[in-house]
């Protein structure tokens, strides 16, 4: 008698492309990943991973969570996480990243600033700051023990 409504569809993100043969200008702000195979001149802000293809021709500041280079890009770049510069990608600009990866046969005119990434804690092991509270107490233990004989 009475129909149950479905829950609407989960919202799912999608890629945005710019095709090889296309041309945008402008500025471009996303939430999901990005890739380039055409012609860009602008600003680019993503929050997640931009790509610029091989074909791929960047005049603009990239600022994304990670950034893969097999193209060309001319312009300032800033990776929140890792930068990729791929065999056949060229970058004439400064770089800012997290992480870098460059290949053999990639050309990178500019200069590089490394951001400092928060420490991976391995299982099992000490926290340094515990270890070295550990080693204060047994300096401590050995010199009271020393003091009393």
């Amino acid at each position: 008698m009475w129909k149950r409504r479905t829950p609407a569809a989960v919202y799912k993100s999608t890629d945005s492309l710019i095709g090889h043969g296309g041309t945008l200008e402008g500025k471009v702000h996303c939430d999901t990943n990005l890739r380039i195979e055409g012609n860009f001149s602008g600003e680019i802000l993503c929050e997640g991973t931009v790509t610029v293809g091989e074909q791929g021709q960047v005049h603009s500041s990239i600022e994304a969570k990670e950034i893969i280079i097999a193209g060309t890009v001319y312009g300032n770049v800033t990776a929140q996480g890792k930068l990729i510069l791929t065999e056949t990608g060229q970058l004439h600009g400064n770089i800012a990243a997290g992480a870098l990866s460059i290949t053999e046969g990639s050309l990178l005119n500019g200069a590089v600033a490394m951001t400092e990434q928060p420490a991976a804690e391995k299982a099992g092991g000490l926290h340094p700051v515990a270890a070295k509270k550990k080693q204060g107490k047994r300096r401590e233990g050995q010199q009271s023990s020393l003091e009393g004989a």
